[in-house]
């Protein structure tokens, strides 16, 4: 039987995934297809029973459905459980449906060449944060700052990784000169939100990395401001690209370019608010 993958999410008509995979399956001469699915919200447990029916190769989960798909698979990976989160089902080769999460992975992966010795600061302490923070944790990184507008919510996280420290924004834009990597992990600078910077620049650290993982805005205020510094900034569709690249990895056995795909999509968002 022909494969077949999926995108389940509400909304999910501006999705860049069936674009990125479709493109992979045809450069790779794989027979299948990659479909989106708009998901209501009280359906998701009938939705996934439905993929699984029609023996659905594998699918990406997007928001809101992260994590309340988690009681509907057979298992989840050690990549999604610390989270608390799923963005890729796996069909396993006993037919079982098995959530990951690659997010955070995938993020790491856009960051290029970098040390597990480089201190890192992430700001803000939502789930994309937390995503992030346990896969710097799993690739040995154990200098992580968690700064958040709400000290708490820093503490909490910081915890529950039983590494780094927790800090105030204000204490981390004082101290902005020891961090190597700076990631804004919250939705300010996202198309039609807040265009307030969630810490000062002033202070950063010759050569340090400065992303963002929004990423339409291609172009945050948080990166404008960054490049005023002259250090390299990061921008959020690298992180789309290489966390669908490790899916895929995972249903097909092989790994996609990357670098075509991007530069793709950065012309396909041509300004419009796009969904993963």
């Amino acid at each position: 039987m022909k494969k077949w993958f999926a995108v389940i999410g509400n909304p999910i008509s501006h999705s860049l995934s069936p674009t990125m995979h479709e493109t992979w399956l045809k450069q790779l001469d794989i027979d299948a297809s990659y479909i989106p699915i708009h998901v209501e919200q009280n359906q998701l447990e009938r939705a996934v029973e439905s993929l699984k029916l029609l023996g659905c190769s594998g699918w990406n989960v997007t928001v809101p459905f992260k994590e309340e798909i988690i009681p509907f698979l057979d298992d989840v990976d050690d990549s999604a459980k610390g989270i608390g989160a799923v963005n890729t089902v796996v069909k396993s080769s006993n037919n079982k449906y098995i959530g990951y999460n690659t997010d955070g992975l995938g993020f790491i992966e856009s960051l290029g060449p970098i040390l597990p010795e480089y201190n890192v600061l992430l700001i803000g302490a939502g789930g994309a944060a937390r995503g992030i923070a346990h896969a710097f944790k799993r690739k040995g990184y154990t200098q992580l700052t968690i700064a958040n507008r709400t000290l708490e919510k820093a503490i909490v996280l910081v915890d529950e990784l039983k590494t780094g420290q927790a800090w105030t924004l204000e204490e981390a834009e004082n101290k902005l000169n020891k961090f190597d990597i700076i990631v804004q992990t919250t939705s300010l600078g996202m198309k039609n939100n807040d265009a307030s910077l969630p810490i000062q620049l002033s202070r950063l650290k010759v050569n340090a990395i400065v992303a963002d993982i929004v990423y339409n805005p291609l172009v945050t205020p948080f990166l404008e401001e960054a490049k005023k510094y002259n250090v390299r900034t990061v921008n959020g569709i690298g992180m789309l690209v290489h966390q669908g690249a490790l899916a895929f990895s995972y249903w097909n056995g092989v790994k996609p370019d990357t670098e075509e795909i991007i530069q793709q999509l950065i012309e396909q968002i041509g300004g419009n608010y796009v969904n993963r």
